[in-house]
């Protein structure tokens, strides 16, 4: 993903933490009291920047689902049909940067997406479907003759690797961000290789 040298708006302050907090201890056991303070604001103050939790809720999981799918979109664009293997690459590392430094989200996706009015889990599941439309597509240049079926496989597979992440203990427990970041690239591909 790109990455943003300009301090993150209150905005993006309070997602931040809510993911947190909504990960650590669930959806309905944060308060927008306890969200608030986490930002250093009333928690009443949240409501000039959101709804409410299920607003915040809705912007977190549709949010990184549109990031993910506009990141590979990006990484698709750059490639310009040069090194299929290449641009599978770049998408991998994409993925791992998103579970490395986003693993509340996928905690919150995993417990809380149901959550979500049909709209928004709808719209985050179409979001979903077109990213792994680019995965198989570029898994399918990568190895050619690899048929339809077993890369969809292998893409949900690789998936359910990477996003393994917040299993893996806490961030100081781990090896150490490159060093993790190459064994979970090792593995996705040589899942991709198995398939």
């Amino acid at each position: 993903m790109a990455t943003r040298t300009d301090a993150p708006t209150r905005r993006e302050q309070i997602l931040k933490e809510a993911a947190r907090l909504f990960a650590e201890r669930g959806f309905h056991g944060v308060g927008v009291d306890e969200i608030g303070a986490a930002v250093g604001i009333s928690g009443p103050g949240l409501y000039r920047h959101f709804a409410g939790k299920d607003a915040m809720l809705a912007e977190l999981l549709v949010g990184i689902s549109g990031r993910l799918l506009t990141g590979g979109k990006r990484r698709v664009a750059e490639s310009d049909g040069g090194d299929p293997g290449a641009l599978l690459d770049s998408l991998i590392e994409g993925h791992i940067d998103f579970a490395l430094d986003d693993r509340p989200l996928i905690t919150l996706h995993d417990r809380e997406l149901d959550r979500l009015r049909d709209s928004d889990r709808k719209l985050v599941r179409q979001l979903q479907r077109q990213y792994v439309e680019l995965w198989v597509t570029a898994v399918r240049e990568a190895y050619p003759g690899l048929p339809e079926q077993p890369a969809r496989a292998a893409v949900h597979a690789v998936f359910g690797l990477l996003n393994s992440t917040p299993h893996l203990g806490r961030p100081g427990a781990l090896p150490g961000r490159e060093a993790t970041a190459g064994l979970l690239h090792r593995m996705a591909r040589g899942a991709f290789e198995a398939a």
